[in-house]
């Protein structure tokens, strides 16, 4: 392995965090919990797992995080939210919205798809702009991303409805790459991410 493995956060507060630090690890990554703003520093990235958003965007406040987080954003350290973290990193949420943090120019949907029982499995669209076609996504509880700026690419769709999207080295996704074998989308991530960021 090599001595200089980038660090990326994983935000602590609630979702299926080991599964996203062991995806990192397999791409050659170190990954850290992120529980306080110190944990942001020296990060090359960071990802927002699914959950609950309303209990998240509560954790966020309870653990001083909301600035520190739009801070690293702002210095350019690189974001991706799945499922409930995408609904996080929107510009505003609909369907009892929560507060977001306006990193991302989309609007989120929350539990667009139904309930936990109307989970499902579908495959990306083909084509595409990052090459995800085929790409197994897992959706609970899934948001669905509306009106997105004109500086917000669509990365990825399922039946014509974005499910990744990005706006510079930020990336909303509505569905769970954690729970498949499938590395790309946190490879993406890695990708975006630069030197480590300094909050």
């Amino acid at each position: 392995m090599p001595a200089s493995r980038p660090i990326v956060g994983v935000l602590g507060i609630q979702g299926d965090i080991e599964k996203h630090l062991n995806a990192l690890d397999r791409l050659g990554a170190k990954g850290r919990r992120v529980l306080a703003p110190g944990d942001l520093s020296g990060l090359t990235a960071l990802i927002l797992p699914g959950g609950e958003s309303t209990t998240i965007s509560k954790g966020l406040v309870r653990h001083e995080l909301v600035k520190p987080i739009q801070q690293y954003a702002e210095g350019g350290g690189a974001i991706l939210g799945t499922c409930a973290g995408a609904i996080l990193l929107s510009r505003a949420s609909r369907n009892h919205p929560v507060p977001t943090l306006g990193l991302v120019d989309v609007e989120a949907e929350r539990n667009a798809y139904g309930t936990q029982t109307d989970s499902f499995v579908a495959p990306a669209d083909p084509g595409g702009a990052a090459g995800l076609g085929g790409l197994e996504c897992v959706f609970i509880r899934a948001p669905r991303l509306h009106a997105p700026g004109e500086g917000v690419e669509i990365l990825a769709c399922v039946d014509g409805a974005p499910v990744l999207v990005r706006e510079g080295n930020r990336f909303a996704c509505t569905f769970h790459p954690e729970l498949t074998d499938d590395l790309r989308v946190h490879a993406l991530l890695l990708e975006a991410g630069g030197r480590p960021c300094e909050s």
